[in-house]
């Protein structure tokens, strides 16, 4: 108690004095000698470090410690604490560290700054010096760096720089900004749901993969990680094909060996994949370390068009588009536009002239459109304050191979008003239309997952994980519809709708509006898109990697085994090869859409594993992110479903087919895992939700079926004595219904109770050999009796209880000097009976027919009783719906007497098993009571 109140006091004592340093700073520096600063120079540092050793000797004195630290003195003179806090950023708080920290704190982290996935530093972290394999230590990485800075770098990336600005010119700018808004919706949603998930455990490597297997099962899991999978490896295929476009059209447009541009990008596509796999093959090391040029480039890019846009207020750039009537030309093949110019005072005809017509210019015949029409040339840029916003507020969609036109420009149209598709206009080069806009844009908002595929790496990942994407997902949005309001504001409309830049001389569209150089904008697409596919093909096979190691789909383990630094050889190739076909389809257009249907299903499924386990209400679901509920989830889930159709209604069936095949062949072949998944879960409320019902409302007629409670026997190696009990009961069920086998053994439950665990598996091996459905458990009571009594009364629960008990016929029972065995069969009977169940006793059943066995011809013959509730005509039906029994016929044999009608009995028999929809042959048996107490039996 004294110890405790010194610590209490001496606690108290610490807090006070780093209080009064705080407080009194400003008037005398001498007060900083409390906490021995007199060696410091600079008055901030001495601050930090004595409030910082302050609260170090809080930590060391903590209340109730042992007297051993208490020793300890207040002002450690060793050497040691004197350089504890040397590099080291010294705010009071830990949160300080993130929104204040040190200018040496901050470029060390951006220093170990990494957009890769956790566990695709092998090279980097095991090392070999001298023989001896070193393990570095990977930072603790915050919110900013491990978090915001890869999600913003996997977010903005080739759709951005590429496509966006003739989406805005072909949607409008209100198309445009639906697109937006509803992807960025979509993933917003996604990125609640997924930070519930991310901040209910652990997320190892495999990122979306282990969220959805781990909280719907290996089935969905394994289904829909493969799907992710293979949208990551598209998204390979579609930053590459990104790559060969910026460098074939603007970086070096003389580079292409071919005539047409699809064979050009497959050929260098295809060089360029290889060479991108040499690279993570060898190391990613050297992907790890272009990380942050790339992150810079993107940054400087957006930061470069938001200037330009800001310049167009000024001065609006002096880059012009060239119109022949409303048509939009080509202006790299020609340099003045104008039919003739004057030079020296003599007319000279112009490269345009030449290419509309003949070269005899004497007797010229041109194209028809360009006689017609004059050129006129347009400002491409007029800028902010031009009202060019109200000209794109609306989308022009169009065929393929359509000019585009400036519809508001006067021109009179020719005979072949489409013009020739020889001549340098600039045309559509894929039909375009809302819905496939939606596809092509949305894979630009992926890379949400960036984040939580590193969570090993954070330091706090129940916190950054939340924060850091959706304040990453906010920051893109905002990016993308600034840009598209921006871009319809500034930019003239038959240059947004210039996919390729033709009419601006060659120069990405977003690139005439940047300052101070389009170059910017492709050096920062073009390491954008070399980046983006090099972390493709980096994280790509290590998911599948992370899949084939967890065992549930069996043709994939050879992909879980690579180098011996874990590097996942086998699956890179097979990443190449799928990789490979996305290249040569050689349309970015094309292979957008593809990808945008993994992620969607991806992320529908984050939506429903959220919701699954919010309605549940399962005792492990408590993530430390609140700000989520289950009808945040369905609208996720539904706009995800709703946008895979809506980008391709076809592309959607097929993925959707592809994770429905997988999902069952993980069903039917896959490892069985039980990872405390929501659908056992939500198996279990549906469950106790179906019996709950079942006990509300009494059983109907019509749905009356016989519920099986099989006494089985056990001999004395605890294995099931009569097999062909089980078969038979397999046939009598066809593997419906409720089916319960039970055994029971003799003695105490603590003397036989693992003999009771090794009869059950048994009894479930024995189950799975004949294909039986159902339950098996086993007893041990005091004697067989008892055993037997209590199953019949106790098994089954609620409504899903048995109503029939199926029993071999004891064998050599008469012939025992015992008599309990005669005893037991008896009571068993008479319990049976005094629990108003059905009691079936199969005699001779080591003779029944097996499961394998095909009873050619024969019948199943019925003796009824009519009091029986025709339980015996049911049966021998269900006997036959099953193929063993299916070619015999059913005789049902039923005994009159002399005073009865027989021929009227059987007619009315008939007449019964006609409106019973039953196929069977009655047959009436007459009993004469002859002299002597005999019975004569004839048929009738």
């Amino acid at each position: 108690m004294e110890l405790a109140c010194i610590n209490l006091v001496y606690h108290k004592c610490c807090i006070l004095v780093c209080f009064l340093v705080k407080l009194t700073l400003q008037y005398s520096i001498q007060t900083l000698h409390i906490c021995r600063c007199y060696t410091r120079t600079m008055f901030s540092r001495c601050l930090v470090v004595c409030v910082s050793q302050c609260a170090y000797l809080s930590r060391v004195f903590p209340l109730g410690h042992d007297s051993q630290r208490e020793s300890i003195p207040f002002i450690n003179t060793d050497d040691d604490r004197e350089h504890y806090y040397e590099g080291k950023n010294m705010a009071l708080f830990e949160e300080e560290m993130d929104s204040n920290p040190m200018v040496s704190s901050l470029l060390n982290k951006l220093a170990n700054y990494t957009n890769l996935t956790q566990g695709v530093r092998e090279h980097e972290e095991a090392e070999y010096e001298d023989g001896v394999r070193r393990v570095a230590v990977v930072p603790q990485m915050g919110t900013f760096i491990g978090v915001y800075l890869p999600c913003m770098q996997n977010i903005l990336g080739v759709i951005l720089f590429l496509r966006l600005t003739w989406i805005v010119g072909t949607a409008g700018i209100l198309g445009s900004f639906a697109i937006v808004s509803m992807c960025c919706i979509c993933t917003l949603l996604t990125a609640i749901s997924m930070s519930a998930i991310a901040t209910n455990g652990v997320v190892p490597a495999g990122g979306s993969y282990y969220m959805i297997s781990r909280s719907l099962g290996p089935e969905f899991g394994g289904a829909v990680g493969l799907c992710f999978y293979l949208g990551t490896t598209f998204a390979g295929s579609m930053y590459i094909l990104g790559t060969i476009e910026i460098l074939l059209i603007y970086i070096a447009p003389k580079a292409p060996m071919l005539e047409e541009l699809s064979n050009n990008m497959r050929v260098y596509g295809t060089c360029c994949l290889l060479l991108m796999a040499l690279v993570v093959f060898v190391g990613v090391k050297y992907v790890n370390k272009l990380s942050l040029v790339f992150l810079a480039w993107v940054v400087l890019s957006i930061l470069a068009t938001y200037a330009g846009v800001i310049k167009t207020i000024i001065e609006p750039p002096e880059i012009n588009a060239c119109l022949l009537g409303n048509r939009s030309l080509k202006n790299y093949l020609f340099k003045t536009c104008a039919k003739t110019v004057v030079v020296q005072n003599v007319t000279a005809f112009t490269e345009l002239w030449s290419i509309f017509c003949e070269s005899d210019y004497s007797n010229a015949t041109c194209d028809e459109y360009f006689t017609l029409n004059n050129l006129t040339e347009i400002q491409a840029i007029p800028g902010l304050l031009s009202g060019v916003i109200n000209d794109n507020l609306w989308g022009e969609y169009g065929p393929a191979n359509t000019n585009i036109e400036k519809k508001s420009q006067p021109s009179v149209q020719a005979q072949d008003s489409s013009g020739d598709m020889s001549m340098p206009y600039v045309s559509n080069d894929i039909a375009t239309y809302f819905t496939l806009l939606v596809g092509i844009y949305f894979p630009s908002v992926t890379g949400i997952m960036a984040g939580s595929n590193r969570s090993g790496d954070l330091r706090d990942a129940q916190r950054s994980i939340p924060i850091g994407t959706i304040m990453a997902i906010l920051t893109t949005s905002f990016i993308y519809i600034s840009f598209v309001v921006l871009f319809g504001a500034c930019i003239e409309g038959v240059v947004l709708r210039d996919k390729f830049g033709y009419s601006v001389n060659k120069t990405p569209v977003i690139g005439i509006l940047a300052w101070p150089s389009p170059w910017v904008i492709v050096i920062g697409a073009f390491f954008s898109c070399c980046g983006a596919g090099l972390q493709s093909l980096t994280g790509a096979p290590r998911l599948l990697q992370a899949i084939a190691r967890d065992g549930i789909i069996p043709f994939l383990q050879v992909f879980g085994h690579g180098k011996a630094n874990g590097e996942p050889t086998w699956a890179l190739l097979l990443t190449v090869g799928i990789c490979e076909i996305g290249i040569l389809i050689a349309s970015l257009d094309a292979v957008a859409p593809i990808l945008s249907m993994f992620f969607l299903m991806c992320y529908l499924f984050v939506n429903l594993a959220c919701a699954v386990q919010t309605l549940l209400r399962t005792p492990n679901w408590r993530p430390r992110f609140k700000f989520y509920h289950w009808t945040l989830s369905f609208l996720g889930m539904s706009l995800c479903l709703s946008l895979m159709f809506i980008s391709s209604w076809y592309y959607a069936l097929v993925a959707m087919v592809i994770a429905g095949c997988l999902y069952k062949y993980i069903e039917y072949r896959g490892a069985v895992k039980e990872w405390g998944d929501g659908i056992r879960g939500l198996s279990l409320n549906a469950a106790r939700y179906a019996l709950i019902r079942l006990e509300e409302v009494p059983l109907h007629t019509k749905n009356w079926r016989p519920q099986l409670l099989v006494l089985c026997k056990l001999d004395s190696d605890l294995g099931v004595k009569h097999p062909r009990l089980l078969s038979f009961t397999t046939q009598l069920k066809a593997g419906k219904g409720l089916t319960i086998v039970s055994s029971v053994l003799e003695g105490t439950f603590m003397t036989r109770g693992n003999e009771a665990k090794t009869g059950e598996k048994n009894l479930k091996a024995a189950m799975a050999a004949e294909k039986m459905k159902g339950f098996s458990h086993v007893v041990v009571s005091s004697n067989l009796r008892d055993g037997f009594s209590l199953l019949i009364q106790s098994a089954g629960l609620g409504g899903m209880k048995h109503n029939a008990v199926l029993m071999a016929w004891p064998a050599g029972w008469s012939e025992h000097r015992d008599a309990s065995a005669r005893r037991n069969f008896i009571e068993t009977v008479r319990e049976t009976t005094a629990a108003h169940q059905a009691l079936l006793v199969a005699k001779n059943i080591d003779h029944f027919p097996g499961n394998q066995d095909r009873l050619k011809e024969g019948t199943i013959d019925v003796w009824w009783i009519v009091h029986d509730g025709g339980l015996l005509m049911l049966l021998p039906f269900l006997l036959s719906q099953h193929k063993v029994w299916r070619k015999c016929k059913m005789r049902i044999f039923t005994v009159a007497h002399m005073e009865d009608n027989s021929i009227q009995m059987k007619k009315d028999l008939q007449m019964f098993l006609y409106h019973l929809r039953l196929d069977a042959v009655v047959e009436v048996v007459e009993m004469t009571l002859l002299v002597g107490g005999t019975y004569l039996i004839q048929h009738v």
